[in-house]
């Protein structure tokens, strides 16, 4: 009689384990950086909402709206969001052309957002009316992996 085998030996499972392995070391990583992006991302957009109210303001008043008691802006923590813990808005203190700073601050709750976005980060907009025109630059004190091209 002949003896057929049947199955994987122990080290072909041991090679495919492995291999199952190194394909997670690689993609885990890779996966948190793509959710602290994606988390860092609805700041620009509490941010994006803010922009246009506070650039109509500045040009009719010549001054940045303070929230809570401009009529129209609500306090900062109105502005919250799933990742986000509050917004506040001021006046930059450059003297030659002074500019209207968002800053969106990140929760700190371990466990409701990615690691790299506690401990006091935030995302800074600062709005400046450049010969009529409101333009808007961002700066953060997240880690630059983790920030979009636009606030590199």
């Amino acid at each position: 009689m002949k003896n057929v085998q049947k199955g994987f030996t122990l080290i072909e499972l041991m090679i495919v384990v492995a291999i199952i392995a190194i394909l997670a070391a690689i993609a885990i990583p890779q996966y948190q950086n793509y959710i602290t992006k994606s988390q860092f991302s609805e700041s620009q957009t509490i941010a994006d909402g803010m922009k246009t109210a506070i650039a109509e303001y500045y040009t009719q008043a010549g001054q940045c709206p303070t929230l809570g008691t401009t009529p129209g802006f609500p306090t900062g923590v109105s502005y919250a969001g799933k990742y986000v813990a509050s917004a506040a808005v001021a006046a930059g203190t450059a003297a030659t052309n002074p500019t209207c700073d968002i800053t969106i601050n990140f929760k700190n709750t371990a466990g409701s957002i990615s690691t790299p976005l506690q401990g006091g980060k935030n995302a800074v907009f600062k709005g400046a009316n450049v010969g009529g025109n409101f333009t808007w630059a961002c700066t953060s004190n997240v880690d630059v992996k983790y920030l979009p091209q636009a606030c590199q």
